[in-house]
This record gives structure tokens, C-alpha cells and sequence, in this order.
């Protein structure tokens, strides 16, 4: 099994997957290898990456909180308990703006936010390519009204996101849920999901190895940020980008290119297909 990261990972600095990345891929999944895409993103925005990709794969979505196939047929869920999500939220009010509720509904008001700024120089790139899945309510804690959400995620500049993530580990309720913190220094980008207690890529990856039968010994992972830890953890074979935060760097684990130099295609080849080139009959250039 080949577990990826999708952001900072199997995408270049143009969020695309070149076609050496997606040629390696296929080429090992092709001979029998799981391959399992395990990101932070939602379904539905992660799923156009796996037209990139010309083979069957699975989807590790939200930080571990769903698993669903490329079809959208939905394996697993673990969900955030409202109550906690409510007690989160009224916590957290000064940080609020940056503040979403995501849910696993089809489409409409999958995002909920309390304000939309669709130009907003951190936020409003990914605000305009959701805009069909974003929904507004104030309060935002009125969004909570019977169904459990995937996770509440914030996303702010680096400082701001810091700051959140330390208010939350220090509240009463810490203990009752997992906290997921993915940075971008060189954007000022940071995003941090609060999940159900427990979730994380690594428990979610697990738990899939074993529902497959692939035993720990015979997994892959590759990942750039600090919520790939866990999954790098787990895995037999952990492999970090060499464009990472610098502290999955100084794990002692096998550091690949960087993003932008196809360094999940050379993992593939070097540790998986036992180097050698990816299928020739592929075109050169790269998938959006």
C-alpha cells in the first residue's frame, strides 16, 4: 500500500499533478499496490485530483475523519460530536472569521461559515473555488442544530492559527478532541482542524491497512506537513518531501525530491517498483 499526501506532496507549486507522478502511480497500482490519497482536504475538493491519476485509489479525506473510494462510496466516518463542536466554536469567538463547520452532505452547506470574504488574501482563493459548498449562519454555533459535523477548521495566518491552537489545548475540554495544524510559512497559511478524539491520517490509514490486509511492514506514506506525522509514524516505510517542514526532516526517515521535482514518482520507483521509468506511453505535461 502507497499512502500520499496530496497537498505539498503528489501536487507541484501549481497544485498539479505532473504525469511523471501520475504514470509512477498507476504503474504501481498496476501491480498491485493499494494506493491511498490522505489529505486534509474534503471529499469533494479533494476528488478532481484523482482524475489526474489513471487508476483506482481510495481517498483518506478531512485528516482522517472520512474514508471514501473515488466513486464517493464512504467506508468509514468518524464524526465530531456537536456538543463539543458548540463548546469549541463559543470558546474560540475572537478567531471566529477564519471559523468553519464542515459537515458530509451532499453539495450545499458543507461549509458553514459566519461570514463570507470572498477577497480575503488568505481565504479567499479557496472560498471562491468552494463557493457551491458554502453556506452562512449567525451564530455560527446555529449550524449545529442535531447533526454531528466532520470537524471545525480554521484557517488564518500562521500567527493567528498558533495562537488558536494553543487557546485550545488549554481548555477544559482539550482532552475530547484531536487538534490537526498544517502550515505554509512561506504563504502565511495555516490551517488547524478540530476532529473527533482520536482521528488523525495515521489512525485513519491503519485502520484501513487493516481492513485490506496489508500489514504495517508492507506500507508506504509520503507527506510534507506536520499533520502527515502520524501517518509517516505508522508507516513501514516513511518517506518525507523535500520540501517538508523542517521537523519531519530530522526523523531519521528517507527524504525524497521535492514536489516540484516529482519526488513521490522517484519514492515510487526507487522504493516501491525497483527504479526503472514510469509507463512510456504516458504524454508529457503537466494534470490539473
Amino acid at each position: 500500500m502507497i499512502a500520499m499526501d496530496i497537498d505539498g506532496t503528489l501536487l507541484n507549486s501549481q497544485a498539479q499533478v505532473s504525469e511523471d507522478n501520475a504514470c509512477t502511480i498507476a504503474e504501481a497500482q498496476s501491480r498491485g499496490i493499494e494506493i491511498v490519497l490522505v489529505t486534509g482536504r474534503r471529499y469533494d475538493f479533494a476528488r478532481p485530483i484523482a482524475d489526474a491519476v489513471p487508476c483506482d485509489l481510495h481517498f483518506i479525506t478531512n485528516n482522517g475523519a472520512i474514508i471514501k473510494s473515488k466513486d464517493g462510496v464512504t467506508d468509514l466516518r468518524h464524526l465530531l460530536p456537536s456538543d463539543i463542536a458548540r463548546e469549541v466554536l463559543e470558546s474560540t469567538e475572537e478567531f471566529r472569521s477564519g471559523a468553519a463547520v464542515i459537515f458530509d452532505r451532499p453539495r450545499q452547506n458543507q461549509v458553514m461559515m459566519e461570514h463570507v470574504d470572498w477577497d480575503h488574501p488568505i481565504r479567499g482563493r479557496y472560498l471562491r473555488r468552494n463557493r457551491e459548498f458554502i453556506g452562512v449562519v449567525s451564530p455560527l454555533t446555529a449550524c449545529l442544530n442535531g447533526d454531528d459535523p466532520i470537524q471545525v477548521g480554521y484557517a488564518d495566518n500562521c500567527k493567528n492559527a498558533r495562537a488558536t491552537m494553543k487557546l485550545l489545548e488549554n481548555l477544559p475540554i482539550a482532552e475530547q478532541y484531536t487538534l490537526a495544524l498544517t502550515e505554509y510559512e512561506e504563504r502565511d497559511l495555516s490551517i488547524l482542524d478540530v476532529l473527533k478524539r482520536g482521528v488523525s491520517k495515521g489512525v485513519a490509514l491503519e485502520e484501513w491497512a487493516r481492513r485490506k490486509g496489508v500489514a504495517r511492514e508492507e506500507v508506504m506514506a509520503m507527506g510534507d506537513n506536520w499533520n502527515d506525522r502520524e501517518m509517516l509514524e505508522f508507516a513501514g516505510l516513511p518517506i518525507v518531501m523535500g520540501n517538508s517542514v523542517p521537523e519531519l526532516k530530522t526523523r531519521g526517515w528517507t527524504v525524497t525530491l521535492t514536489n516540484d521535482q516529482n519526488g513521490v514518482a522517484e519514492a515510487i520507483r526507487t522504493y516501491a517498483l525497483g527504479a526503472g521509468s514510469a509507463d512510456p506511453s504516458c504524454v508529457t505535461g503537466p494534470r490539473a
